[in-house]
């Protein structure tokens, strides 16, 4: 019976991971795998966590502070009576308790100012993590046409060799029927080996694209992927009137987490200017306390010790404070420290100002791509048309015995050039425009 169990658990967890790895993947699902299980995100997210509770202990800073403390000794040889402060030399033991609590009052507006920086550094925390899932979705939707365009190649090489080998039994049925020469089969042998090299680079290119996009969803126990096949799906070509590369920046400006968590660290940093400063001003604090003891040298009339209740209640003590501190000469290093963190400041806006130019190059240079690319993709595609009609009639040519099978295979090769050509600028042009939706604020992913 246990037997029978634990085969019926084996066939049902090997249907599953079956199950699992028949599964077709599509570019959105490999996006929200890869958001779900990336190290670097859930990393940035505990971070996050941490800047929530600096933000949350930021508050918790304006609560008094409150301290209890007790203690037990036992004096050998000489000592001090702590009743009388004589010199005595017998052994006694005493305790004491105390209970203190203390507030600051004013603190240069230290603690509020803390708050803000606090809390501007808990949002840049949050813009870091959606930085970090547009750069992680951007690099699945890379992998994930990589796997596209290598499978595409694996099928054009795939008709390559199935021409080559029909054009090979071709040339032996013509060599038996004695109309073609011998060397046109040895030719024909050596297209077929290259097409079947070319083939099995294909399959290796399209296992370490998988491969790729395997580590990029961070998708476990898994060493090839399926995906949903899109590049058959018709390419909208449409020539836009004008895009403007400043509109698009502006709107990219709004919205990108890494200039915006940039914005709020400054901001921050400001504030931290503003708590430096507060050390400037005087602090007042306000403090009060409650202290009690045992002693054994403390005699009643009799010479019997007091007991220890009635000395707890005879020995209290309370005090209450209130001090006022005021920097006169720190060697100038408070200054200094306002100095350090002015330049921090000046470092911190440089640095987004650096991000906000590399931000319009790169969306410059994206529109410039995309407008090649469109160009490109329109003589490419007639390209291959015109290829694609100059091989077939290169076949019947030779068929004929028009033309020599050099000038076939030249034919059959600038096909092969063409496919591979458009091919490519047809994916490079999808991604191109989900970039540029992206930059125009378009939902390209599904990210929040």
């Amino acid at each position: 019976m246990k037997t029978a169990i634990k085969t019926l658990l084996i066939y049902l967890l090997g249907s599953y991971t079956l199950t699992f790895g028949q599964q077709t993947w599509t570019l959105d699902q490999c996006i929200d795998y890869a958001l779900a299980n990336n190290l670097t995100v859930q990393d940035l997210n505990l971070r996050a966590n941490a800047r929530k509770e600096s933000y949350s202990q930021s508050y918790r800073e304006f609560l008094p502070s409150l301290r209890g403390q007790s203690n037990y000794n036992i004096q050998y040889g000489r000592s001090v009576d702590p009743n009388t402060n004589a010199i005595i030399g017998t052994n006694f033991f005493s305790n004491n308790y105390s209970i203190n609590a203390s507030a600051d009052i004013f603190r240069g507006f230290q603690r509020s100012n803390n708050i803000k920086a606090t809390k501007f550094l808990l949002e840049a925390a949050k813009e870091d993590i959606i930085q970090e899932e547009y750069f992680l979705a951007f690099r699945v939707m890379t992998a994930f046409y990589d796997v596209l365009f290598f499978e595409e190649q694996l099928k054009i090489s795939t008709e390559q060799v199935d021409i080559s080998r029909n054009q090979y039994k071709f040339i032996q049925r013509q060599i038996e029927l004695g109309l073609k020469a011998g060397t046109d089969l040895y030719e024909a042998k050596a297209v077929l080996i290259a097409d079947q090299l070319v083939l099995t680079q294909n399959e290796n290119n399209l296992q370490a694209a998988e491969l790729a996009l395997i580590q990029e969803m961070n998708l476990q126990n898994a060493t090839e992927i399926e995906i949903r096949n899109i590049s058959s799906e018709p390419l909208q070509i449409r020539k836009e009137q004008e895009i403007h590369p400043d509109s698009i920046y502006r709107t990219a400006l709004s919205f990108m987490p890494g200039i915006e968590a940039q914005r709020l660290r400054i901001r921050a940093e400001e504030k931290y200017l503003e708590i430096t400063k507060g050390r400037l001003y005087p602090s007042i604090s306000l403090s009060a306390g409650y202290g009690t003891g045992f002693y054994e040298t403390r005699l009643n009339a009799s010479g019997e010790i007091i007991p220890f209740g009635n000395q707890i209640r005879d020995n209290a003590n309370l005090f209450v404070g209130l001090s006022l501190g005021i920097a006169i000469i720190d060697r100038w290093r408070i200054r200094s420290d306002i100095n350090q963190q002015k330049i921090l400041i000046s470092q911190s806006v440089n640095e987004n100002k650096i991000r906000k130019l590399e931000l319009q190059k790169t969306i410059n240079q994206l529109i410039q791509d995309y407008e090649a690319s469109q160009s490109e993709y329109t003589q490419t595609n007639q390209s291959e048309t015109a290829r694609k009609l100059a091989f077939e009639v290169a076949q019947k040519k030779y068929e004929k015995g028009l033309i020599s099978i050099i000038e076939l295979n030249r034919a059959k090769n600038q096909y092969a050039m063409s496919q591979n050509e458009n091919l490519q600028i047809k994916l490079r042009l999808k991604v191109q425009k989900k970039t540029l939706d992206f930059y125009r604020g378009k939902p390209t992913f599904n990210i929040q």
